[in-house]
């Protein structure tokens, strides 16, 4: 039987990359979500409670992370009574790598009053598309298209969207909805840059907003807008659970083209991952 897989394992507070955390856009380094869960793992272990909870996480990605030891440090710049900024920096052998901020607000009532909201559901996959799948969870999705776990068939210019159910960032550990969302949303370039050709830009950052947590460790990322000109692309996407949306995520990215994505690699990927998850008695 497989030993369940993660992006981390760790050793006095020291983080080896594992084969999963690999980026598909230059060999030795490392993708987005596990940097940003890593990061998230930090900040929700050092700085909520309290009443605090985690309203923005930012991650700055403005260099590729390399695929090796890593250390986290972070501090407190500001602990308010309503209000409690952190900053966090990942290093390697001393020198930073990655960086990232998170603003906590104390949890509070509501105010009167009606404000506008969106009135639109977002789309969950059906479960029988949630059964064809185990331990981690990529199923892709697009307009008039619907669910399915190959990417290559939402290879088009419709809106596009994800759900997910991520592995845990460190092994040995349960990650918590905080860092799944982190990690989700950090997938905000993928759906939002991803077009009939594949995804043609890299992120350098990625910004998440929270009005809560999400109710589980699954759940959706749907574009809601792509904007580009002259290599650079702004792309903004929302957070959802079955309960409905809650969160905002941001980024920007600059043109890649040369090392451009096919969904058919991260088809490739998929399969292959599913096949580590095989044990002796399962797929007979």
């Amino acid at each position: 039987m497989s030993t369940s897989p993660a992006y981390f394992t760790q050793d006095d507070g020291v983080f080896q990359p594992t084969r999963f955390s690999m980026s598909l856009w230059a060999p030795s380094t490392l993708s987005g979500p596990p940097v940003c869960g890593l990061i998230a793992r930090e900040v929700e272990a050092r700085y909520c409670g309290d009443g605090f909870a985690p309203a923005r996480l930012t991650v700055d990605l403005h260099r590729a992370v390399p695929a090796v030891p890593l250390t986290v440090h972070s501090e407190l710049v500001r602990d308010g009574k309503r209000v409690r900024a952190v900053a966090i920096v990942l290093r390697s052998g001393g020198e930073p790598v990655a960086r990232g901020s998170a603003l906590l607000l104390k949890r509070s009532t509501q105010p009167p009053g009606e404000v506008w909201r969106p009135e639109r559901e977002r789309p969950l996959p059906p479960r029988d598309a949630l059964a064809t799948v185990d331990e981690a969870m990529h199923l892709f999705g697009s307009d008039g298209n619907g669910w399915s776990v190959k990417m290559t068939e939402h290879q088009n210019d419709a809106r596009k969207r994800k759900w997910v159910r991520n592995i845990p960032v460190v092994a040995g550990e349960e990650s918590s909805p905080f860092c799944f969302a982190a990690m989700a949303g950090e997938q905000t370039s993928l759906v939002t840059n991803w077009g009939t050709e594949g995804i043609g830009f890299i992120n350098t950052d990625v910004s998440i907003t929270f009005s809560r947590l999400p109710i589980g460790l699954e759940m959706g990322i749907e574009a809601e807008s792509h904007l580009s000109d002259d290599g650079i692309a702004a792309g903004a996407a929302v957070l959802y659970d079955a309960e409905g949306a809650f969160g905002i995520c941001t980024t920007t990215a600059l043109a890649n083209e040369h090392r451009q994505i096919h969904g058919s690699v991260i088809d490739t990927l998929s399969e292959e991952f599913a096949l580590t998850q095989v044990t002796p008695d399962r797929g007979r």
